[in-house]
């Protein structure tokens, strides 16, 4: 069995409450589509976006420290591939544009989808270490700013690493499970924003790796 790459968020300002746990992501099988995230800024766009709910390209440019055209040419080029779409009725005078990502259900892909061609497997190579650089970064402001978190936060947070013995096919259930149990508490914290409950919640990352290797 082959590694199968998931990208979801979290996503409490999002625009369709009413999904079960049953809903899943997208899974990317063009390569086309695939090699439009292997540009890191179209990366840190998207998981901005997919934060934010809605937002401007100016919006996003002062997150990503880039200039607002930038920021623009991207977001049409994620258009193209069906990753992001406007978001309509944000506009007040029409003069820029609200986008939205077009699925909280995320997107994820295969790598046995790209494995057969040298250039599919160059794109996965660098779209998932693409995808760690950011995470890492992320993880690392984190822990540069926990003091400003405060000991709620802090205590709350966790780091956990597990050592098994498993065949490709009990890892993949795991992987299941764990997806199963991060979608249930996503519905969870959605369920709760749609109620109005929004005090002391917080957008919440969980990164989660499984693999094989050998001491």
């Amino acid at each position: 069995m082959r590694p199968q790459h998931e990208h979801e968020h979290e996503d409490r300002h999002g625009h369709g409450h009413g999904q079960t746990y049953e809903r899943t992501h997208e899974r990317i099988t063009d390569l086309s589509r695939l090699k439009a995230f292997t540009n890191p800024l179209r990366l840190q766009l998207y998981r901005a976006l997919y934060a934010a709910g809605t937002a401007t390209a100016s919006h996003l440019a002062e997150q990503v420290d880039q200039a607002p055209s930038l920021v623009s040419y991207h977001l049409r080029k994620l258009a193209e591939h069906g990753f992001v779409t406007e978001a309509s009725g944000r506009s007040a005078d029409g003069r820029e544009r609200w986008w939205q990502v077009a699925s909280e259900e995320g997107w994820g892909f295969r790598d046995s989808d790209f494995a057969d061609t040298p250039e599919g497997a160059a794109a996965v190579g660098a779209l998932t270490r693409g995808l760690l650089d950011i995470r890492t970064a992320q993880y690392r402001a984190y822990l540069d700013q926990t003091a400003a978190w405060g000991p709620t936060w802090t205590d709350a947070a966790f780091s956990s690493e597990w050592l098994l013995d498993l065949t490709p096919a009990e890892l993949a259930e795991m992987g299941e499970e764990l997806q199963a149990l991060s979608r249930r508490w996503r519905e969870r914290g959605r369920a709760a924003g749609a109620a109005g409950d929004t005090e002391g919640r917080e957008h919440v990352s969980v990164h989660v790796y499984g693999f094989p290797f050998r001491p």
